[in-house]
């Protein structure tokens, strides 16, 4: 009987002993894949301040600009997404462009700046920045459907590029955040998508402020078949050597004619400053 009860009694023993190991086995298995989930994440994080050009001491102010609301956890406040950093960022990079500006132009007037400072900080230009930094694929979504992923990933990614740039201003300060900046957005300053003014509204506006008539425009040169023709425009203004231009029409002649006198003259308001 002795006998009989000791190997009743080390049963539940025996029993125990399988779970505990499946258990066990479970556990490893959960912390390698935490571990190599944590390693992949510090490597993404290292090839997005790759990218960026600037390296966090504390990534999370990184995580935060480039996580969307619909990817927080339960719980979680708003201002944990990248929200409060656009904001603080688009005030930064409107600081440091103005700067930029101030030098680079010292013979434009108070709206050419404003001009210029509204088409370098405008949302178009902010996603073209964050595209050539390949943001685009980095930004963190939560569920809402392929289709919609890819449009909001577009809507917000200027967004994005400020929040980034708060996030260095809070991680590393003005200057770090002037740097990303002048990095980014120096050559785009000097080359603006879209012309900023007229040139022969330009061209008419600083002859006037110097005393002189308006601008003559006259037509040099008409070359080409009736249905494609090519005009040879010069504009003259007294004192000065005329400037010529071609185009299509007598128009676009005339203009392309005012920005070479522009450009000779350094005439502040143009497309090259």
């Amino acid at each position: 009987m002795k006998d009989e009860a000791k190997d009743i009694a080390t049963q539940p023993i025996e029993a125990q002993a399988v779970p505990e190991g499946e258990a066990a086995a479970k556990t490893l298995a959960k912390k390698k894949r935490v571990r190599k989930a944590k390693a992949k994440a510090i490597d993404a994080n290292a090839a997005l301040e790759a990218r960026i050009g600037y390296k966090f001491a504390d990534p999370n102010q990184l995580i935060q600009a480039i996580t969307h609301v619909s990817a927080l956890k339960s719980g979680r406040k708003r201002g944990d997404s990248y929200q409060r950093l656009e904001f603080l960022g688009d005030h930064v990079l409107g600081l440091v462009v103005s700067d930029m500006l101030y030098h680079a132009f010292p013979n434009a007037d108070e709206g050419e700046l404003s001009k210029r400072l509204a088409e370098l900080v405008r949302k178009e230009s902010c996603a073209d920045v964050a595209k050539s930094l390949g943001l685009l694929d980095d930004i963190k979504l939560g569920s809402v459907g392929p289709a919609a992923d890819g449009r909001l990933r577009k809507s917000i990614l200027g967004d994005i590029c400020e929040a980034v740039i708060g996030a260095i201003f809070l991680d590393g300060g003005h200057a770090a955040a002037s740097d990303f900046v002048k990095r980014n957005w120096t050559e785009r300053m000097h080359k603006p998508r879209r012309p900023l003014r007229d040139p022969k509204t330009v061209l008419q506006e600083w002859a006037q402020g110097k005393g002189l008539p308006t601008p003559v425009y006259r037509e040099v040169e008409r070359t080409g078949p009736h249905h494609d023709p090519q005009f040879r425009v010069a504009v003259d203004l007294p004192g000065l050597a005329p400037a010529e231009g071609i185009g299509g029409s007598k128009r676009a002649a005339e203009k392309v004619a005012a920005s070479v006198m522009i450009e000779r003259e350094g005439v502040g308001g143009g497309n090259d400053g």
